[in-house]
């Protein structure tokens, strides 16, 4: 006996398999429409003062990493400027979920291995402000 790969199989024998499998429905539940949810967000923590030397890290590392794509000085570059002006009209949690979750199909990584969430809240606001240079 033979056995037949999934992509040999035609169109009917793969709708044949779907309904013996129950996975199609009568054609009155189709389209399936999915129910609209809120946009998630990101839970409120408490402020925990942060250290002078890990800020000095983050500074770093913006400047370092996050300049690699979007330009030493925020400018942009592969990714787009994080100059104050050019971040005026984005709302926080957007910014922080794109430092935290990356955008996929895009070359933003997501940072949530590296950065705390209060940390990425800090990034934000030091970006909103004009972000500081590293210290020699």
């Amino acid at each position: 006996m033979k056995l037949t790969s999934f992509f040999q199989i035609g169109l009917a024998q793969v709708l044949v398999i779907a309904l013996g499998c129950g996975l199609l429905v009568s054609s009155q539940a189709w389209p399936i429409v999915l129910p609209q949810t809120q946009p998630q967000t990101l839970p409120q923590t408490q402020a925990v003062p942060m250290s002078n030397t890990r800020q000095v890290e983050l500074i770093r590392l913006v400047r370092q990493d996050c300049g690699s794509c979007h330009g030493l000085t925020l400018k942009g570059g592969l990714g787009p400027a994080l100059l104050p002006d050019s971040l005026r009209d984005v709302p926080v949690e957007n910014l922080l979920a794109v430092i935290l979750h990356g955008r996929p199909g895009t070359a933003m990584p997501a940072w949530k291995r590296f950065l705390s969430e209060e940390e990425a809240r800090w990034i934000v606001a030091q970006l909103q402000k004009g972000f500081p240079h590293e210290k020699p």
